[in-house]
């Protein structure tokens, strides 16, 4: 927000919401694990009309690497723009909006069976456009790839060099200055367990895609994972076949950050994005925001 000012009870990474339902405020201290409060949605969509849209990016503007991954995360950027409720968190049993859009993923150092993996964050503006996107990815996975180190190799090497016992009690201590807002900025800033959305791609792998589970520690509410293209044949209404290609993708959700009806109306949103994503080349005609 460009008149936020933090107040008592915000965090680094998000302002506390105030007006809030009573079920809503409540909720978080009935079902306290992220884990015990996850839902689990499957859907898919025809990829005629993005794989058209991939050409074009790939064409007419000369972007090599341009893909589903693309495609999806732009979707769900637009989605928070107009539904900001489904960039909330849960942090301390407390419901916030975040301040921005943090979305995690992890990257091959080496594109090889033994290749290591990191993770890498990328925190595109609400009214990013698709080519934002692969510009930020782009970025942030050739930087990953050209450093022997990444950061977030750095502080994961430091937490590997602790004995256990002492590991167990670092991460407890952890947990619970996560819990009142307390941890640092710059780990906030490098742990893949802090954001807005975990995206994973099956596809490449060449398998449909899993439902990943939400982690307890962090909060990230949202993790999405999507498979390889499918081909489907149909009868269509005139009594003709016709063969479709598909792809199918998962949300897992902390229900604790909105209601159903407002999850439902932001993933019919995605899928209609996903239908025609030449929208994405223009930003949203007006950016929303949450509840005080």
């Amino acid at each position: 927000m460009e008149t936020y000012r933090r107040r008592w009870g915000d965090r680094k990474d998000g302002r506390k919401l105030r007006s809030l339902d009573p079920i809503t405020r409540v909720s978080s201290y009935i079902m306290v694990n992220r884990s015990g409060a996850s839902n689990y949605f499957i859907d898919s969509v025809d990829i005629d009309e993005i794989e058209r849209y991939i050409r074009h990016k790939r064409r007419d503007e000369n972007l090599s690497g341009f893909g589903i991954m693309h495609v999806l995360i732009a979707a769900y950027v637009r989605c928070i723009s107009q539904k900001p409720a489904a960039n909330r968190f849960i942090s301390g049993q407390k419901v916030y909006q975040r301040l921005g859009i943090e979305i995690n993923m992890a990257v091959k150092v080496e594109m090889t069976t033994e290749g290591a993996e990191t993770i890498i964050k990328i925190r595109p503006e609400r009214d990013a456009t698709a080519t934002d996107i692969y510009h930020l990815m782009t970025k942030e996975i050739e930087a990953s790839r050209s450093a022997s180190n990444s950061d977030f190799d750095k502080l994961a090497k430091v937490f590997n060099l602790i004995p256990g016992l002492v590991l167990k009690f670092a991460v407890w201590f952890l947990k619970l200055l996560d819990y009142f807002g307390l941890v640092p900025k710059s780990l906030l800033d490098l742990s893949p367990f802090h954001g807005s959305m975990f995206i994973t791609s099956m596809g490449s792998l060449g398998i449909p895609p899993v439902f990943h589970h939400l982690y307890d520690f962090g909060n990230v509410p949202i993790f999405c994972s999507f498979g390889a293209k499918q081909r489907r044949t149909e009868l269509l209404p005139d009594g003709a076949v016709t063969e479709r290609r598909y792809i199918t993708y998962t949300w897992v959700t902390d229900e604790r950050i909105c209601d159903g009806f407002y999850y439902s109306s932001a993933f019919k949103l995605i899928k209609s994005i996903l239908k025609d994503p030449f929208q994405l080349d223009s930003p949203p005609e007006k950016v929303y925001e949450d509840v005080e």
